[in-house]
């Protein structure tokens, strides 16, 4: 199977093709999981505004068996 390389293994490839630090690598894998954090968690707002959750939503998710509280957002 070849497959050409996406766009983000292009960059990573140019990207480690000089050598860094420790430092400078902690850095960028400290800045990778920023970016995919705040997008899942920008994913996770948008579901929750979609569906019109409120904070006892969750509260009920939290702290009940998740049975019910599934289905019951599940159905909306």
């Amino acid at each position: 199977m070849n497959q050409p390389l996406s766009n983000v293994q292009m960059e990573l490839l140019k990207l480690y093709s000089t050598n860094l630090s420790e430092k400078d690598m902690a850095e960028l894998k400290e800045q990778l999981a920023k970016f995919y954090a705040d997008k899942s968690i920008r994913l996770a707002d948008a579901v929750w505004d979609k569906k019109g959750y409120t904070n006892d939503d969750m509260n009920s998710i939290l702290n009940d068996d998740g049975q019910q509280t599934r289905f019951r957002l599940r159905k909306q």
